[in-house]
């Protein structure tokens, strides 16, 4: 088969990497193309000699071509996945840093609360763009496969508005199925199960082990009796036992999302773990991809070496990118969750939403599990981040400050901790701050910068109740090591 796949924001060197090597694991798949573009041309020269090592190494025929120009890497394309982080890092670290000095403890701040609300506004406008070039000289009836955060912002941005075939991707559901499927015991292909809701707000409805129906008590009592999870996940357990079911995201990611579990900074380190970025940390994810970075950077000389391995060694992962390829391409179908238009197929949250649900895909298409009612606890939950996300992108498409604040007031970890008064303020600190990649709000931010020059709340400089300094690189190589020994 040969058909071109580009890749936006191929300069994620990890995730593109996993996405190619995962992609050429299908037999029929050996002879496409894939197409690398990246803002950075730095980033993009990495990526390109990293694939083609692989390529060499391995006797692959798979073209690879790289280019700064988006537009020309999108021409033909059949399918077009999206990793972007808007902004980089420097953005990134005001959403974590300017929320902080108004006492909002994140953890990740890339899906709602105030650092995903913002996260959404950069992205939002660069989404379009894609779908524009897209439209324009993919191949027609391309495929958009979006990994990129906030998942149900950028996803429903682009169905509504840009006008593309939109499927949003996330792992978050695979992930939590691993963790049911170990404190359960289940062995490969003995754990089923029914997960629905919003992206990172993912409940499982229905939980099968060889076929026998797991309640609340069984599964509550294998977590806390896992001798990790039990400390890791407390938010998660917490939240279990009281609505009745686990939710998929990662327990520093669920702690923010509601108004529960951060909103005190003397009881934040009561829920959270400390031995990854993951479990609660802040700004836990912003140090781990600073790490990342730097150590790329550096030590991409060993990772080059790393790609010359046989590609047989290679494990093709659980991202649902590859699978879904190859069900649309050789009718081989594939069972999945994946983030679309709610249309009806969970029948108790809003049909504009974006939602997480199980999906079958084939040569057809797409096709959903229609007709699913969440609880009503695990579906109230989802109502108020849904509602918080559709202003967030009417705010991005528009331009509108005033709705943006509203978004930002309606946050459930916002709303909780912040005032009115600061909650305004805040957003007018972070639209100056990050105006450079806010372009539909560039007539609102003078008066923004205005207001600020007489501030009517006093802010503190705060690292968070449970910071981590970004480590060296020679204490990232001393952890490899006695991790491997």
């Amino acid at each position: 088969m040969t058909f071109k796949i580009a890749i936006i924001g191929a300069g994620s060197v990890g995730f593109t990497r996993k996405l190619f090597t995962d992609i050429l694991s299908v037999p029929e798949f050996q002879d496409v193309e894939f197409a690398l573009t990246d803002i950075s041309e730095h980033n993009l020269s990495l990526i390109e000699k990293l694939l083609t090592r692989i390529k060499e190494t391995n006797g692959l025929k798979v073209r690879i071509s790289a280019t700064t120009e988006r537009r020309k890497a999108l021409e033909g394309a059949r399918y077009i996945l999206s990793c972007v982080r808007v902004g980089g890092l420097e953005a990134y670290a005001d959403d974590i840093r300017i929320p902080l000095s108004y006492g909002i403890d994140q953890c990740v701040g890339d899906t709602i609360c105030a650092g995903g609300i913002m996260y959404g506004q950069r992205n939002i406008p660069v989404i379009l763009d894609f779908c524009r070039d897209i439209n324009a000289v993919a191949e027609t009836g391309a495929k958009f496969l979006n990994y990129a955060n906030p998942m149900a912002m950028n996803t429903w941005a682009a169905i509504e508005y840009g006008k593309v075939d939109t499927i949003g991707l996330c792992h978050g559901v695979q992930h939590g199925g691993e963790q049911i499927a170990e404190i359960l015991g289940a062995g490969p292909g003995e754990l089923d199960f029914i997960c629905s809701g919003i992206n990172h707000q993912t409940w499982y409805v229905d939980i099968r082990l060889r076929g026998r129906k797991i309640g609340k008590d069984e599964l509550v009592a294998a977590f806390e009796a896992h001798p990790v999870f039990s400390q890791q996940e407390k938010v998660r357990i917490d939240v279990l036992k009281r609505f009745g079911f686990y939710s998929t995201e990662s327990n520093g990611h669920l702690s923010e999302y509601l108004p529960w579990y951060r909103k005190r900074p003397e009881e934040i380190t009561k829920w959270i773990d400390m031995s990854d970025w993951i479990h609660g940390e802040t700004g836990g994810y912003l140090r781990y991809t600073t790490e990342n970075r730097n150590w790329f950077e550096t030590e991409f000389p060993a990772v080059l070496k790393e790609a010359e391995k046989p590609f047989s060694q290679y494990k093709r992962s659980n991202e649902h990118a590859s699978h879904i390829l190859e069900a649309l391409e050789t009718g081989r179908v594939y069972r999945g969750h994946f983030n679309v238009k709610n249309s009806g197929i969970i029948t108790n949250l809003p049909s504009d939403a974006i939602i997480e649900s199980p999906g079958f895909v084939d040569r057809f298409g797409l096709n959903m599990a229609s007709g699913i009612t969440l609880p009503e606890g695990c579906a109230a939950t989802c109502i108020s981040s849904i509602n918080v996300q559709r202003m967030s992108v009417h705010a991005a498409i528009s331009g509108d400050v005033d709705l943006l604040k509203l978004a930002m007031l309606h946050d459930p970890l916002v709303g909780a901790i912040a005032s009115p008064e600061e909650i305004w303020q805040m957003v007018d600190e972070m639209l100056v701050a990050q105006a450079a990649w806010l372009p539909q709000y560039a007539d609102a931010i003078p008066a923004a910068r205005e207001r600020l020059k007489t501030p009517k709340v006093k802010t503190r400089e705060w690292s968070g109740s449970a910071r981590r300094a970004v480590r060296s690189i020679e204490e990232l190589k001393a952890e490899k090591l006695a991790h491997a020994s």
